[in-house]
């Protein structure tokens, strides 16, 4: 090899070793914005989950205040057709 072919070589050997060294630090920051983005997904899983929670209590409460309610007609005979 020639000194010129073994710098053209060299040169473009350098250059890969640019490339490489920034698609590396590409790689490391796409990690950490994924990282940030799984973060933000486990708390807007956990949001969802209390909402449904939430939900389930409020349905709890409501079934239980429509049986005190039926209950509340019947001893007081507001369900009789005949008044």
């Amino acid at each position: 090899m020639t000194a010129d072919t073994e710098n053209l070589v060299l040169e473009h050997l350098r250059h890969i070793r640019t490339r490489v060294d920034q698609i590396a630090d590409d790689m490391t920051d796409l990690k950490l914005r994924m990282s940030g983005l799984e973060s933000g997904m486990v708390l807007v899983k956990r949001e969802i989950t209390h909402g449904d929670e939430t939900a389930a209590r409020q349905q709890i409460t409501i079934d239980r205040l429509a049986a005190r309610i039926e209950r509340i007609e019947r001893r007081l005979e507001l369900n009789d057709p005949a008044h």
